[in-house]
């Protein structure tokens, strides 16, 4: 396996580091390669990401990813895969797939304001019932066409900075629904007091 580091930060971009001032910071990190149990409790929460793969020629492309809460699961200490759902049938992310294995996951998540990118290297599953059965919720209505196979080389996370928090409408409906109650609590004793003094 690469040195986490050099999966990270190319030759290039250690060389800007060092000419902008930033490269000492970076100097004898440890980066994590694995699935933390940290990791894996983020993914649970996940039903949103950016997928990016590069031609042979390099020739960069980013895909959204979308399902259910926990769609991007861990299958091992280093593997991540998701169930690849039909869509517009361009087969951008395929085609670089089978020509250049390098990719990237970048996942936003809007209400807790944190980032998290993972580099590694990515392979296309398919006819593998077995694993489709671990990836795809049977209550989710997209029709799962394949499996992709993240190998994680190395992974971080990102400040916050410049995130607006966005919340799902999932995430706000526990605060909505208890602000419906109460405005039929208070209905109710509205009626009641209006009733009371007629």
């Amino acid at each position: 396996m690469s040195d986490p580091e050099d999966v990270l930060f190319s030759p290039a971009v250690k060389a800007e580091q060092t000419r902008l001032g930033s490269r000492i910071s970076f100097e004898g990190r440890t980066w994590q390669t694995e699935i933390t149990p940290d990791l894996r409790q983020f993914l649970d929460a996940i039903d949103t990401f950016f997928f990016a793969t590069a031609s042979a020629d390099g020739r960069p492309y980013i895909q959204h990813k979308g399902g259910p809460s926990g769609f991007l699961k861990p299958i091992g200490t280093h593997t991540l895969a998701f169930a690849d759902f039909a869509g517009n049938r361009q087969y951008i992310t395929l085609g670089h797939l089978r020509e250049n294995d390098r990719a990237h996951i970048f996942i936003p998540h809007f209400a807790t304001r944190q980032r998290v990118k993972l580099w590694g290297r990515a392979r296309i599953v398919e006819g593998d019932l077995e694993l489709m059965e671990r990836l795809v919720d049977p209550s989710y209505k997209a029709r799962p066409e394949r499996a992709i196979v993240f190998s994680l080389e190395a992974w971080d996370v990102n400040c916050h900075q410049h995130i607006v928090p966005r919340y799902s409408e999932a995430e706000i409906a526990p605060a909505v629904n208890s602000l419906v109650a109460r405005i039929k609590e208070l209905e109710e004793e509205v009626a009641r007091l209006k009733g009371g003094g007629e």
